[in-house]
């Protein structure tokens, strides 16, 4: 049975717009990943950006020895998990669809995600659902899988909020 999570990033002080146009960019993208290598190996696989939307595939590596016991039980050498994500063209509300994989995985992880304006700024909504399929220890790692997820969304949107700031003119 799988088992879902929804996590919000809020970005008060910054539009719809300006948060697409980051994602549109690699210079983004490579800010996201330079925080990201302060856990493990990671890099921008692809980025494709275009009046249909964005496409980017991302590699997160997962050194063996620093998995949860659990995991190390299941995976022989290091997680390699390719992560994909795509958003729609521009518009009011962007929707978009994400997904991580691990070759010879025991499960998936997949979700969308949905950008849209509030009144101090935009939010950027993530629905995930995590499965794994093995007897036993499944639901254990589906719950491991997006409480680590959380963690990666609250890093990712603390990288996206500094570098919004960071764009903004002064004055």
């Amino acid at each position: 049975m799988a088992r879902r999570l929804d996590y919000s990033a809020r970005y008060p002080l910054h539009t719809t717009k300006e948060l697409y146009a980051a994602l549109t960019n690699r210079d983004y993208w490579e800010a996201r990943m330079v925080e990201m290598r302060k856990y493990s190996p990671n890099e921008v696989i692809g980025l494709e950006a275009n009046e249909d939307g964005i496409e980017v595939v991302l590699h997160h590596i997962l050194p063996r020895e620093t998995l949860p016991e659990i995991a190390q039980s299941v995976m022989r050498k290091d997680m390699v998990i390719t992560r994909k994500e795509s958003f729609g063209p521009f518009g009011p509300e962007v929707e978009g669809k994400y997904s991580a994989s691990i070759p010879a995985g025991p499960g998936s992880l997949t979700g969308t995600t949905r950008l849209f304006p509030t009144d101090t700024g935009c939010t950027m909504r993530m629905s995930s659902e995590a499965k794994v399929f093995i007897p036993m220890v499944g639901p254990r790692l589906e719950q491991l899988m997006l409480v680590n997820l959380v963690d990666l969304f609250r890093a990712e949107a603390e990288v996206t909020q500094k570098w919004l700031d960071e764009q903004k003119p002064v004055g």
